[in-house]
């Protein structure tokens, strides 16, 4: 991760190519590529390997584009499970549980923007058996 200081004012990127670059196995649920890391916000792009349980960060609202695969996505209960697919933005606020019950198609790629910066460890599950922030994700550059 570069510093903070160090990173350029504009930016180009190839949201394929970045998904591509992934591999096609982990041993966490994600993996992400952070493409801006600033206080004010971070964006990234991350790839789904397994089922996600519930879980919230405590410090940022989320923004995901989905960017490629198909699965079912739910926001402060299970009872709004719905499909996700390409091209929809899934959106809420610090605290919101969520989770990604089902991997329908792969590859499930997102572009994730966090407001304000998310820390790689604000992952909180609801079941503190489900994981911790290390096995949640594993940061790929």
């Amino acid at each position: 991760m570069e510093e903070k200081s160090k990173q350029p004012s504009v930016g180009r990127f190839d949201i394929g190519e970045v998904a591509a670059s992934f591999p096609p196995s982990a041993t966490t649920l994600l993996v992400d590529r952070y493409l801006t890391n600033r206080d004010s916000a971070s964006a990234r792009v991350f790839r789904v390997y397994k089922p996600t349980p519930p879980h919230y960060h405590a410090t940022c609202d989320e923004y995901l584009y989905v960017f490629s695969g198909r699965g079912t996505f739910w926001m402060r209960d299970a009872s709004t499970i719905s499909e996700f697919g390409p091209g929809q933005l899934l959106f809420f606020e610090k605290g919101t549980v969520h989770a990604l019950p089902d991997i329908i198609e792969e590859p499930v790629v997102f572009l994730s923007v966090d407001t304000p910066r998310r820390d790689p460890k604000d992952v909180i599950f609801v079941n503190p058996e489900d994981g911790t922030p290390e096995s949640f994700i594993q940061q790929s550059y």
